[in-house]
C-alpha cells in the first residue's frame, strides 16, 4: 500500500481535499461533475477481462478496466466532487457479479456502471428505492446461454469508511473493496420459484444487449 503520504484519507490543499490523488488525477476527476459525463468517461476506458482490482489511481493510468475497476473510478469521481462514494453489488447466478456505483438526486437513485453489455450501464435517477433500481437490470442481466442470471443486490457500500485502505491511490489491488461487497448483506430480487421460472432471452433482445461487446 502506498505510504501516509499518499492516502486517500483526505488531505487538504488551498482549503480542497486531494485524497493522495496527484494533481492530474483530480483535474480529471473534478471535470466529470455529472454521472453522464462519469458514465461517458469511464466508457472510453478499454474493458479488460483481467482478474484485477485496480484502484482509481491506477485505473486512471492505464486506462483499461473492468466493471469493478469503472465503479471504482465513478465512486472516486463522486467522491472529489462532494458526493459520497457509494458502490452497490448485483448477485448473479451462472454469470458474474456486477457493480454500481450510486448516485441521488432529488431523493431518488440512479447509478453508473461500466460494462461488456449495453442495458448494464447507465440509470438516470428515476428509482424511489435501490430494490427498484436492481430490479431495472434484470432484463439486460443475462449470459451467453441467454438466461436471466440477476438475482440479488447488496445494501449501499460507503468507501470512505476504508480511506485507511487507501482505495484510491493504491499500487497493488483493492481485494478490500471487493471483501466488502462480497460479505455486505444481498437482498433477493424474487423468490427461488420465480428465479426457476424465468424465460431466456428472445434472439432480438440477447442482440440488443450484445451491442460493443467485446471478446475475451
Amino acid at each position: 500500500m502506498k505510504s501516509e503520504k499518499q492516502s486517500t484519507i483526505p488531505i487538504r490543499h488551498n482549503n480542497r481535499e486531494t485524497f493522495g490523488l496527484s494533481p492530474s488525477e483530480l483535474r480529471t476527476l473534478r471535470a466529470l461533475k455529472t454521472p453522464v459525463k462519469i458514465q461517458k468517461f469511464i466508457d472510453g476506458l478499454t474493458y479488460q477481462y483481467d482478474d484485477t482490482a485496480g484502484s482509481p489511481h491506477r485505473t486512471l493510468r492505464e486506462r483499461k478496466g473492468h466493471c469493478l475497476e469503472g465503479a471504482l473510478v465513478a465512486a472516486a469521481a463522486f467522491r472529489v466532487n462532494g458526493h459520497p462514494p457509494l458502490l452497490m453489488d448485483l448477485e448473479s447466478v451462472r454469470d458474474d457479479d456486477h457493480v454500481l456505483a450510486l448516485y441521488r438526486e432529488r431523493g431518488l437513485w440512479g447509478a453508473v456502471a461500466k460494462s461488456n453489455f449495453a442495458g448494464l450501464r447507465f440509470r438516470a435517477p428515476v428509482y424511489r428505492t435501490l430494490r427498484e433500481l436492481a430490479l431495472s437490470y434484470v432484463e439486460h442481466y443475462y449470459n451467453l446461454r441467454g438466461e436471466r442470471t440477476l438475482r440479488a443486490y447488496s445494501r449501499p457500500i460507503n468507501l470512505a469508511r476504508i480511506d485507511h485502505l487507501h482505495w484510491m491511490t493504491a499500487e497493488e489491488d483493492v481485494w478490500c473493496v471487493t471483501d466488502l461487497l462480497i460479505h455486505a448483506r444481498h437482498y433477493a430480487l424474487f423468490p427461488d420459484k420465480v428465479a426457476r421460472a424465468l424465460p431466456r432471452l428472445d434472439r432480438r433482445s440477447f442482440e440488443a444487449g450484445m451491442h460493443g461487446w467485446t471478446k475475451h
